[in-house]
């Protein structure tokens, strides 16, 4: 038997893969179905319990296949307030979405939780093993890493105080609610000429702050002010908030301006360091490298969700971890013919 590509399985299955747009967060919930004592081997471990996590888990768990999801329940937005742009979901709160998925995961008997830190892995001539921070090691054959990604938050006072609340990422996640407000871009050269631009479908009221000398060329400042669009170079003090809603913007030397929402693209490192160390590649822009089935470039390790990919959503978060749950068993399948 050959193996179907991605595009190939979906058109015999009729399985299609849903890309839209919503914030994400999962609380640390306490599972309802204890772990059996000295069950310490797996079908598959899955490393991340958040959307991804807990959609590669529903795959596996209907396909049969014992399964443990380990997680610490830190995910990176979790002070996201409201979740859209999520179909059925939309305008919910993202713990209300976290909590049913996983009360509906945990309905498949052969899926098991373990709350924690998954902190080291290794290869081991029957697949894999992976530790935790309090000692615990758990084997199995295969591998899912759904552990997201850690952001790198700019030495601004009040800035990691509204992150995900006020000072945002993603306009398809955000931008209805604030549109047509006095908005702000925090960047500067190539990344806030185009993520400025691109701001102007919810708002014209747009301003570039580049916190510093501008490093735009003069061909991309002459299209900004075409646009109408301010450009800001003094350096920022501090972002003045109220429980993370933002009021003002205090500069260095100068007075304060109003504004309610600020648009940023900030750096990240994969939360997870295991998968390197296995020898998983990660791509140039540091993300976890995978393949239509969501394999990694170590055979039996598979990835999905934010580790991925730059679209940090949601329902493309719970559309990789099905595929990767999916092509997981079909990789245990095929290994018996």
């Amino acid at each position: 038997m050959t193996s179907l590509t991605r595009r190939e399985f979906i058109k015999q299955t009729g399985v299609a893969s849903t890309t839209l747009v919503a914030p994400f967060y999962l609380t640390n919930l306490s599972s309802n179905k204890k772990m059996e004592k000295n069950n310490t081997h797996f079908d598959v471990i899955i490393v991340g319990g958040s959307y991804s996590g807990l959609a590669a888990g529903m795959a596996l768990g209907r396909a049969l296949r014992k399964v443990l999801i380990i997680d610490s329940g830190k995910p990176c937005n979790r002070q996201t307030p409201h979740s859209h742009n999520f179909i059925t979901q939309d305008g919910k709160t993202p713990q209300a979405i976290a909590e049913l998925a996983k009360l509906q995961v945990q309905q498949y008997p052969t899926v098991s939780f373990f709350e924690g830190l998954a902190i080291q892995g290794a290869k081991t001539k029957d697949g894999f093993e992976i530790q935790t921070k309090s000692g615990k090691i758990f084997q199995a054959k295969q591998l899912i890493f759904a552990s997201g990604i850690k952001d790198i938050f700019p030495d601004i006072e009040g800035f990691a105080q509204c992150w995900g609340i006020s000072i945002l990422h993603c306009p398809y996640c955000h931008g209805y609610e604030v549109r047509n407000k006095p908005t702000g871009i925090l960047g500067n050269g190539e990344l806030g000429f185009e993520f400025a631009r691109f701001i102007t479908n919810w708002t014209k009221d747009v301003t570039l702050y580049t916190n510093g000398p501008s490093t735009l060329t003069a061909d991309q400042t002459t299209k900004l002010k075409n646009l109408n669009i301010k450009i800001e170079e003094a350096h920022i003090k501090r972002f003045i908030h109220e429980k993370g809603h933002l009021k003002h913007i205090q500069f260095k030397g100068r007075d304060t301006t109003a504004i309610s929402v600020i648009y940023a693209k900030v750096p990240f490192v994969q939360h997870c360091g295991i998968p390197e160390t296995l020898g998983c590649v990660l791509n140039e822009d540091g993300f976890l490298q995978v393949d239509p089935k969501q394999q990694t470039s170590v055979e039996g390790v598979y990835a999905c969700g934010d580790n991925t990919t730059r679209m940090r959503t949601v329902a493309n978060a719970v559309s990789m971890g099905t595929t990767a749950g999916m092509m997981s068993n079909k990789a245990f399948v095929l290994s018996n013919f």
